[in-house]
C-alpha cells in the first residue's frame, strides 16, 4: 500500500484555503482552477479504477462546492493510487492549482 499522506495534506490545505476565500476571488479564479483540478483527479482515478471505460466528468456544482469536489475527488484518487511517483505527480497537480488559484 502506497502512502498517500502528502497527497492527503495538500489537497487539504487547498481546500480549506478555497473555503476561507471570499467570494470575489472564488469568482475571479480560484473556484475555477479548483474544479478544473477537481475533474483532472477524477478522470486519473476513474482510469486506474477501470482502464478503458468512458470517465463521467464531474459536474460544477458552483464555487461555494469547489473545496469540497477538490476533497472528494483527491481523497477518492488516493485510494487507488499505486506508486509514490503517482502520489508526487497528484501533489504536483494540487500545489499547481492552488499557484492557479492565487491563494
Amino acid at each position: 500500500m502506497v502512502d498517500t499522506t502528502p497527497l492527503n495534506r495538500a489537497v487539504d490545505h487547498f481546500a480549506d484555503r478555497l473555503r476561507a476565500a471570499p467570494q470575489s476571488r472564488l469568482q475571479r479564479s480560484a473556484a475555477a482552477a479548483a474544479l478544473e483540478l477537481a475533474r483532472e483527479l477524477a478522470r486519473w482515478a476513474q482510469e486506474l479504477e477501470a482502464p478503458g471505460a468512458e470517465p463521467r466528468v464531474m459536474p460544477d456544482a458552483g464555487m461555494f462546492a469547489a473545496a469540497d469536489q477538490v476533497s472528494v475527488a483527491a481523497h477518492d484518487l488516493a485510494v487507488v493510487l499505486r506508486s509514490e511517483d503517482e502520489v508526487a505527480e497528484a501533489v504536483r497537480l494540487v500545489e499547481e492549482a492552488q499557484k492557479k488559484a492565487g491563494i
